[in-house]
Parts: structure tokens; sequence; C-alpha cells
């Protein structure tokens, strides 16, 4: 009997033990944003009371609250910068009880979020790093810093070299962390700060292995080093890849000081670990954030991104974000926010062509990367294999998954993949795997003519939808076709360029129409920028080579330039506010390439429009002297966020403290599109009578330019509607004078889609040229 007892008390322990387990296994990060004014007089700091509160919602008998300890407690963060609040180890009950606590204003649950240049700084007119021009170092160049939030640092890379620069910045108040392979000694004057943030990323992945992954600053992915060499890099000469692309690589602000946040791991990047970055990089002293990540489009209330950054924006610091490569879908954009600068990618004028010659003598052009010792003769002609069964609909063996191809029917010849699912270098290794020895890699209908070189680990060669239509026809059609590669090096001065790319996403602003985004484009296909000493170019297990410089492709490439331009700008201007320095670099942008045509979709071949290159491509040489700026406040801001509909709590998550509210309409702006963007987007409602529909948008522009200038505005003419502008000539007589003006759409017909055209103020020294978007909203 005492036997079965003892067994009966044995089963309890181990089922309650399972029980308890099942219960940690169920708790999750919930981020708590907290209203700091509320706190009780009997709480000496915030920190205490925060956990005082969470405290009153643990269940008992569960592990301690702590605060800042690590995983061991409940409390993994506290923020108490650009946000406040914790990030808090919760059940969903504890959650839910916690969001009804006074001072609480809202719990939001763990985001993951993911990733999304030689020639680049001569491409956009900086010059050469030792320029006399405008852009050469002078006393305030070494004074920006800028944060970059990304997967870390490789310090020992030629790029963050400090030798020349000045001390670092007086107001600098970071710190260089240390941790597996990164030591004090690996800041310097150019690496000025190094922070690591995992706690979020072990509390849902588990910890760290610290044999696999560096949990320190060290950069083992590549993608940090790439962007911080892009935003900040000191000039190499001789750089290359593989011999591709040779030249000095540097970055757009030489003289800038990079600080470094990790805050992307191997599993991805997680909101409480990127809030604490945000928190600390404010705190630390950055007059810039790169971020080049995004999760998906939430209301501006719930995305963490853009509330941390709004408090980024009040303490006047310039956020720079990627749109996203899901493009060329519509309404695809991340990181909306229009206290940010939304940044999409386009092309430049150099290109690493290859050549595939068939059977029939005709000759194909695309890209390619590969350096190998693995070449085939341009003079011979080799079979050519294509595993599909038509040429328009890919399969698993035309797209040349793992272990989908057959060594009997690819060995010893070229095989044509389809783009599209696995990573497009891995295509490669799948076919040599298989014996083949070559890859012609097609794109579809996703890509369409859009070509990105990649450094691949056979003879292969990128071609658009249509080349590879005619090759896998040709395929199909005849059972002995060959092919034979040639790589042709690096080719500058292509033309037409620049391009927006297929991959960078496209508006509208689904979140606010009124806002238009992106706000510009810049270069971001084929980059060449620093790299890990950790990881291949590839990126691929298989692939041994380590090399100083890799060349990458995305909006992660293109939001560091304007990054890095931005601060070129602040450290010309440190008076300018972060709207200030985005008005200039939009109102300057171009729209044309460099054929004189109206700039390029990659996805249609067709002219491209603002909701896919904002205002244009940005043009750092006219930036620095815009003329005119259209200057935001934080309370406009606030303003425009009182226009979204929001409760009185979701108000209280940007406010931060009582003395933010929302303006009387005779001070602020009565609808959305009123806030004084470097944009204008009209939305003509229809109207229950016959009259037309009518919006008028007013605007304020500060002179910067020249103090006794005339101005007159000029509107590109629209079929649906008619633009007036009130009044059609502004006359300054100082410098930093504000003068304000209305524009008034009234609409003749209505259009099928949005109708795309610009305002151009011009004085004949300057031209602020703001993108115009007009849209008839249809009512359900």
């Amino acid at each position: 009997m005492g036997v079965k007892w003892l067994l009966v008390v044995l089963q309890i322990s181990v089922v309650s033990r399972l029980l308890l387990c099942s219960e940690a296994q169920q708790k999750k990060t919930y981020i708590v944003h907290m209203d700091k004014a509320a706190k009780p007089e009997a709480f000496s700091d915030h920190l205490e009371w925060y956990s005082s509160v969470v405290r009153s919602v643990v269940s008992t008998g569960m592990d301690d609250v702590g605060a800042e300890s690590g995983s061991s407690g409940r409390i993994m963060y506290a923020y108490k910068t650009a946000f406040h609040g914790v990030a808090a180890r919760l059940d969903e009950e504890e959650a839910r009880r916690l969001e009804r606590e006074e001072g609480v204003l809202r719990v939001f649950p763990e985001v993951v979020y993911r990733l999304h240049t030689t020639r680049s700084p001569m491409f956009l007119g900086l010059g050469a790093a030792d320029s006399t021009s405008e852009w050469g170092m002078k006393a305030g160049d070494g004074e920006v810093i800028v944060g970059v939030l990304d997967t870390g640092i490789w310090p020992e890379s030629e790029s963050f070299n400090d030798t020349g620069l000045p001390p670092v910045p007086g107001h600098w108040r970071g710190a260089c962390e240390t941790g597996r392979a990164f030591e004090k000694r690996h800041c310097n004057k150019k690496i000025v700060g190094a922070r690591v943030f995992y706690r979020g990323y072990e509390a849902a992945t588990g910890k760290i292995n610290e044999q696999d992954e560096f949990k320190s600053p060290r950069d083992q992915d590549g993608h940090g080093t790439h962007t911080a060499a892009t935003v900040a890099g000191s000039p190499v000469p001789g750089a290359n890849l593989l011999g591709y692309a040779p030249g000095t690589a540097r970055g757009m602000a030489i003289n800038a000081r990079v600080a470094a946040y990790k805050v992307c791991w191997t599993g991805g990047c997680f909101s409480s670990d990127i809030l604490s970055a945000v928190d600390q990089a404010v705190a630390d002293g950055v007059n810039v954030l790169s971020i080049s990540l995004g999760g998906g489009v939430a209301s501006y209330y719930r995305d963490l991104l853009s509330i941390a950054t709004f408090g980024a924006m009040e303490m006047g610091v310039f956020v720079s974000c990627s749109a996203g490569n899901s493009g060329p879908d519509p309404i695809s954009l991340t990181n909306v926010s229009p206290w940010v600068t939304t940044v999409g990618a386009s092309t430049m004028d150099r290109d690493f062509p290859a050549t595939v010659k068939l059977g029939t003598g005709t000759v194909l052009t695309g890209v390619s990367l590969y350096k190998g010792v693995r070449n085939l003769s341009p003079s011979r002609q080799y079979p050519l294999v294509y595993l599909g069964s038509n040429s328009s609909n890919p399969e698993p063996n035309s797209l040349c998954l793992d272990g989908t191809l057959n060594p009997k029917l690819v060995a010893g010849k070229i095989v044509i993949c389809d783009r599209g699912i696995s990573p497009r270098v891995q295509k490669g290794q799948v076919v040599k795997d298989a014996g083949g020895i070559g890859m012609i890699l097609a794109n579809t209908a996703v890509n369409g003519e859009e070509l990105v070189a990649d450094a691949h680990l056979l003879p292969a060669v990128s071609i658009g939808e249509k080349a590879g239509m005619a090759i896998k026809r040709y395929v199909l059609e005849n059972p002995k076709a060959t092919a034979t590669m040639s790589f042709l090096g690096t080719r500058l001065g292509i033309r037409p360029s620049p391009i927006v790319a297929s991959f960078s996403s496209r508006g509208p602003n689904f979140l606010s129409l009124d806002v238009l985004k992106p706000d510009v484009v810049a270069p971001g296909v084929n980059i060449l920028a620093a790299w890990t000493g950790q990881l291949s170019p590839s990126g691929l297990a298989t692939d041994h080579r380590r090399l100083k410089f890799n060349i990458l492709s995305g909006t992660s490439m293109s939001c560091p330039h304007v990054s890095g331009v931005a601060a070129l700008l602040k450290s010309k201007h440190p008076e300018w506010s972060p709207a200030a320095i985005k008005s200039a670099l939009m109102t300057t942008a171009y729209i044309h390439d460099n054929t004189k045509s109206p700039l390029r979709d990659a996805a249609t071949g067709e002219p491209s429009t603002a909701y896919d290159h904002g205002a244009g491509h940005i043009n750092p040489v006219r930036a620095i002297h815009p003329g005119l700026i259209y200057d935001i406040q934080p309370q406009d801001y606030f303003d425009f966020l009182c226009q979204q509909h929001l409760s009185k709590d979701d108000l209280k998550i940007f406010a931060k403290t009582s003395n933010r509210t929302c303006r009387p309409p005779s001070r602020a702006s009565p609808h959305p599109g009123e806030l004084n963007y470097p944009a204008l987007s009209a939305l003509l409602f229809p109207q229950k009578s016959n009259s037309f529909p009518t919006a008028t948008l007013h605007r304020t522009v500060t002179n910067v330019g020249t103090a006794n200038s005339t101005y007159r505005a000029r509107v590109s003419p629209f079929n649906g509607a008619t633009i007036q502008v009130v009044p059609p000539t502004l006359q300054f007589t100082r410098l930093n004078q504000k003068l304000s003006y209305k524009v008034v759409f009234t609409s003749k017909s209505r259009q099928p889609g949005p109708e795309f055209g610009h305002l151009l103020w011009t004085d004949g020294d300057h031209r602020v040229r703001s993108p115009v978007v007009i849209t008839w909203p249809i009512l359900i």
C-alpha cells in the first residue's frame, strides 16, 4: 500500500513538474509601454515603479521579477529615453491583467523583424576621398555619429581605420561592450561604440550557442559590416570582389563615426531588442540612426519601431529605414511613418556583364560575379539541359532545389535553373553537387528583367525573363541544345541608369494615403562594401572563400547611402532638424536617368511613378544647398497622429508626457494631408452633389538659400484636375524666413488611377521640387 502511494506521489510530482514546465514555455516576451508621468511619488525611480507593476500581476510561486537581470528574471530591458517601459516575460493572462494596471499604456507582444560600394560615392557626385569640394573634410565633419542597428561589425576591416580622425566627439556617451572575440581595443575613433542586444532573442529561441555565434558585437553575418561601411567607411584603395568592381571603397560620410548596435542574430531580429537599441542609441548621443530591417505594416500605435523612432525624432535624431524587398507588388512598403525617411533601391551605372552563346549562334547578355578555376571555353559548346516541362511555370526540378536534380541528367552539362524559392547561389551549389558544369539562372515573371550579380561557385550567368524564355524554348525544342558562357568583368557608364529596382517595395502608403512613401530611392543594386571575415561571399557553408569585400543588393544597401548623406548634411547644417534634412534630400532628388528620360521601373521597363521612386533619386550635391526646406516639428507629427482616429490611450503612446496634447483645429492641420511634408498627396473624394470635388493643401517653406530671393511656382499638367498655387510667387527678404502657400486641387474628370506630377519652386539658382499625387478614392 505504501509503495502504491509512493508511486502516486511520484506521478503527481512528475505531472506537476510537466505543468510548471508547460507554464514556463508559455511565457512570451511582451513590451510594456508605461506612462512616465504617472509614476507615484512613493517610488524613488521609474524602474522601481515598473518592477512593482509587473510584480503585481505575476503569478505566485513563479520566478522573481528582476530588473534587467537577463533571462533569469521577468524584466529583460528597461526603456528610458526614446520609449518608456520594460520588456518582460509574461504568460497571456498576466499580460491581460497588466494592461489593466494604472499607468500602463499598452502591452505589445514580441515581433520578429528581418534584414531587408566603390562606385556609389562617385555616382552620387561626392567625388574622391581627398576631394577639395564642399564635401572635403571641414571642422565639424567628424562630430556626427551614426548608429547602425544590424548584425554587428567586423572591426578589423580596413573600412574602419581611424587614421587621421580627430578625437571622439565630446557629446558621445556610449560604450564599447566586450564579449567573445571583441575587446575594448576593437573600438577606436571610427567605431566609437558597440553594443549587443539579445535578451528578447534568447527568450524566444533559447540560449545563444557561443561556439557557433558571437555573443558580442562581432559580425558573423556580414550584413552589419556592409551597411556600416556604406554609411561611413574610411577610404580603402584597391578594394574589389574577386577582381570585380575595383577601386577605392569608401562610405558616404568618410569622417563620420559609427556606433554598432547588434540586434540581429541567426534566428532574426526581435522587437524588444530593437527597441532597447534605439532607446540606448539616443541616450548614447547618436545623430543619425540607420535601420536596414523591417517587419509587417501595423498601425502607427501598434508598430514598436514606429513608436521608438518617434521618440528618436523628438530628440533630434534623423532616422533612415529600408523600404523592404517585396517589390514590385504595390502596397508592399514597410517603415512608413512620416517621421522616418523610407528608402527604396535603384541601380547605378556599373554592371558586371556575362554572355550566354547558344549553339544557334545567338548571344544573350546577363550578369555574373563568377571568378574561379572551373571556366568554360568561349570557343566550345557544352550540352544544355532544362528539367522543367515548359518555359513559363517553374517546377521543383526547374527551380534546382536541394535533392531535385538527377546526376544522370545533368552531369557534364550546363543546367538552366528558374529563379525563386531558394537562394540564387545555392541553386548553383545544387547543380555543382549533381555534376553540372555550369548554370544559367533565369528570371521568371516575378523578377522580370532585373538582374542581380552573384559570386557563384561554378560558372553561372543570371539572365532576364525574356532571355530565359528564349533559351528554355530552344532547349525544349532541341534535344541536342548547347551553349557556352563568357565573363566580361566590370563595365562603367551603363545607360540607362539609375533604374528603380524590381525588388524595391512600392507605395502607396495604405496607412496614410496623404503621406507619400517611399521618400526617395538610392543605390541598392550590386553594392561593394566591407565584409565579415567569418563568412564566404555566398554565405554557403560549402563556400570556403574569405574576402574583405562583398557585393550585395537590397534596400538594406540603399538605406545606409541615405544615412551617410544625412550625416554629411548634418555636419554642414548642424542646426537642421531631421525633417529639414529629409526635405533637402526629397526636394533636390531627380526623376530622370542619364539618358535624360524619366526613371524606369526594372519590373516593367516603363517609367516609374512616385509610388516606386518617391520624390526621386537622391542628389547629395544639390541637397547641401536646397534653397527652401519644409520643416516639421515633433508637435506637428503629433497633430498628424491626432488625425488618425486614435484613442486618447493610443495617443499617449506617443505623448510620453502629459505636456503633449492635440492642438485645436484652429492651430493644427485639419487633416493628415496638411502635414508640412515635402510631397503633396491630394485625395479628391466624390461629392453627393453635382459639384466637382476639391482639396486644398497648405505648406510652409523656410528660406535657407539666398537672403533676398524670389521663388516662382510651376506645376506639371494633370488630366483629371486643375491646380492653382496661391500665391504663385514667394518673396523672401532674409534667411530662415518662413512663408506659406496653398495648393487648390479641383477635379475635372475622375481618373481610373492616381495621377503623378510635381510642383516646382525656383529662383533661378535653386529648384525645389515636390512630387504631387492626385487620387480619386472609392467610397464604400
